[in-house]
């Protein structure tokens, strides 16, 4: 009897030191915090909201048909990896000064990854930035490439509007949010979302947070929308409880659709459909696989969007900055730019840190990957 009891505290000891320490770091602030009173009631009744988790419009399993969760996770940490899945030298990008901007200028700066400053209408944006050295809650995990990184967040001017798509850590930044927090007019938020800015310091009277459907009148007669897109949140373990969205951003002079993190669905024509035809589209474009296609778009699927939204100009991002997935890290905007050239789209692709001015009517950027 004693030997059992032993052999029992030995097993039970080790198991509550696990569950503890990963109590302690689910509890970190960088993993924000979980919807609870009024905005959890907010959730349950909406229509999106089913079993307990935000649902796709259509069935969206995170593994495609054919592939296995513990095949695609062998290959991703054991597998051979490419040679070029990290750049070899440092990528070509430039710094451009933001504070320095006339706020006049309409312009779009593509801060590597998913990461976007934009003016347009005398009002500015910042999109999902991630301006950490590490695309992950915890420090020497996941780093930027050489090149990449070259915007801090101290680099952000005052800002009008910080606008988030979906709580996952490479577009959710909490080093960078808390940063830039004092320097934040409002921010925007998919539903649930504002569980995780509040709780690193932003007052919910500065929370603009809805669900798809949703329209809001910001600044000088801008109208952004809450639009479908087609993927999954979470920061924990529990998946799906904040929603994940795309954005259109209607202006005096412009319409622009912001996409977010999506796998190819009917959404992008029905969203083409309603508020088409775009001046510019930002698509994301990078950090795919056919393992996981129903959550994230491969080259074909973005230029198939590109058309569905009738897009005149559409702006890949997502790539360039991390390796989170296995093809090397220039095919997303080689094959992006090839695939348009094809279907006569404009494919701009502006270096990190490049101005992409939005006035203008012939865009020309080098193919600075190749180089």
């Amino acid at each position: 009897m004693k030997l059992i009891l032993m052999q029992m505290i030995y097993f039970i000891l080790p198991a509550v030191f696990l569950i503890a320490l990963s109590f302690m770091v689910m509890n970190l602030p960088a993993f924000g915090a979980a919807p609870k009173g009024k905005r959890l009631e907010r959730i349950k009744q909406s229509k999106l909201y089913k079993n307990r988790q935000f649902q796709n419009i259509s069935h969206t399993p995170n593994i495609t048909e054919g592939y296995s969760t513990l095949k695609v996770t062998y290959d991703f940490i054991l597998g051979k990896k490419d040679p070029l899945l990290k750049p070899l030298k440092m990528i070509p990008s430039v710094h451009t000064d933001l504070k320095k901007l006339d706020k006049d200028q309409e312009v779009f700066i593509w801060l590597g990854h998913s990461s976007y400053y934009l003016q347009t209408d005398g009002v500015s944006f910042l999109v999902d930035p991630v301006l950490s050295l590490y695309g992950s809650p915890f420090k020497y995990f996941n780093k930027a490439f050489k090149g990449s990184d070259i915007f801090k967040p101290e680099d952000i001017p005052n800002l009008d509007y910080l606008v988030i798509t979906h709580d996952h850590f490479d577009h959710l930044d909490y080093p960078t949010v808390k940063s830039i927090k004092d320097r934040t007019g409002r921010a925007i938020v998919p539903l649930g979302a504002g569980a995780h800015l509040e709780r690193w310091g932003y007052p919910e009277e500065k929370l603009i947070e809805e669900e798809w459907g949703a329209e809001v009148l910001l600044k000088n007669n801008i109208k952004i929308s809450f639009t479908p897109a087609r993927h999954f949140s979470g920061r924990k373990i529990k998946q799906n409880n904040t929603l994940w969205t795309s954005y259109v951003l209607e202006t005096p002079t412009k319409k622009i659709f912001l996409g977010g993190d999506s796998g190819y669905d009917s959404h992008f024509k029905a969203i083409g459909e309603q508020f088409g035809p775009f001046d510019y589209a930002v698509l994301e474009n990078g950090q795919y696989d056919e393992a996981w296609r129903y959550i994230h778009a491969l080259p074909e699927d973005v230029i198939q969007a590109a058309i569905d939204l009738r897009a005149q100009n559409t702006i890949p991002v997502h790539s360039s900055k991390f390796a989170l997935a296995l093809h090397p890290w220039n095919e997303p905007l080689q094959k992006v730019t090839d695939l348009g050239k094809e279907k006569g789209l404009n494919i701009l692709t502006p270096m990190i840190g490049e101005v992409l001015d939005m006035n203008a009517l012939d865009h020309q950027f080098n193919h600075w990957w190749e180089a």
